[in-house]
């Protein structure tokens, strides 16, 4: 797609040349759609928003429910001692709550692409908007679901005697990290997701035995094949790192941080430009 000519602001012209040719113009374009694509992000961060509570009786206590139902019977069972998981560094209701709110957060990043970009699908068809928009208003529905959770998680570590350390200021980093790390991932089965409703059943599948190989529920260990997951799998630094910030630990795996970080910064750049490339092919074959 070329830039538009200056006399033609409404323009958009089409050729046969492919963009992966001229890299550098189709990466401008990618820079300027999603700069123009705020305003509509927002628009549908509100919509989305407004219809996910207005015909329920309980509101944001929804937005409660999957970390705490995920949460409780780790709680339960290490208190009937059915299940020991070993010391941890804060007492275990705040531990576990930081560790599913986290994961909770991951997830629903990594599903946000695909679910923004299907309910999109009539949208897409029909009318010429950048794409970035969904992939914005995913990342913003996602963003406030976490600040919703937060005000259930900062009474539990205030309770649980979680003191108010400087480690509080990172834990911003690591909440982008989590959200680049889901979103990266989420953008890469987008396209695949929407040709395929195999994808998207079998993310809450994947995401229940993911959560069981990450340290979530039970602090990382160096030893056995465990403790090896807790060092491959990518969202353990990340998750681990953010929840030690969270409840004023040291970090444990920052090294593994910084890495995954950095290639899911670079695993988000390419997701993005095979999501511009692959859009234009899939909305064809979804209106044929």
């Amino acid at each position: 797609m070329n830039p538009p000519h200056p006399s033609t602001p409404d323009w958009v012209i089409y050729t046969p040349d492919s963009p992966v040719r001229r890299p550098g113009p189709f990466l401008a374009a990618m820079l300027r759609d999603l700069a123009a694509s705020r305003g509509l992000a927002w628009r549908l961060f509100v919509r989305d928003l407004s219809a996910m509570y207005r015909q329920s009786v309980l509101g944001y206590v929804w937005a409660f429910v999957p970390p705490i139902l995920a949460a409780l019977p780790w709680m339960i069972l290490n208190r009937e001692n059915i299940l020991t998981v070993g010391d941890t560094p804060v007492p275990y209701p705040a531990f576990v709550l930081a560790g599913t709110l986290l994961w909770q957060t991951f997830i629903d990043a990594l599903n946000a692409p695909l679910k923004q970009t299907t309910a999109a699908r009539g949208m897409l068809a029909r009318i010429q908007f950048p794409r970035e928009a969904l992939v914005l208003a995913g990342l913003a529905e996602t963003a406030w679901n976490f600040l919703i959770r937060l005000l259930l998680l900062i009474p539990v570590l205030a309770l649980a005697d979680v003191p108010l350390a400087p480690s509080l200021l990172w834990a911003p980093l690591g909440i982008a990290s989590l959200l680049l790390l889901g979103t990266a991932i989420g953008l890469v089965i987008t396209p695949v997701g929407l040709l395929y409703t195999d994808i998207g059943r079998a993310i809450p599948i994947v995401a229940t035995f993911g959560m069981l190989l990450t340290p979530v529920v039970y602090p990382p260990r160096p030893e056995g094949w465990v403790g090896w997951l807790a060092t491959w799998n990518p969202v353990s630094p990340v998750l681990v790192t953010t929840r030690d910030w969270l409840t004023a630990q040291p970090p444990q795996l920052l090294a593994g941080f910084g890495w995954v970080t950095l290639a899911a910064l670079a695993v988000f750049l390419a997701a993005w430009f095979a999501y511009r490339l692959a859009m234009p092919m899939i909305v064809e074959r979804m209106g044929g």
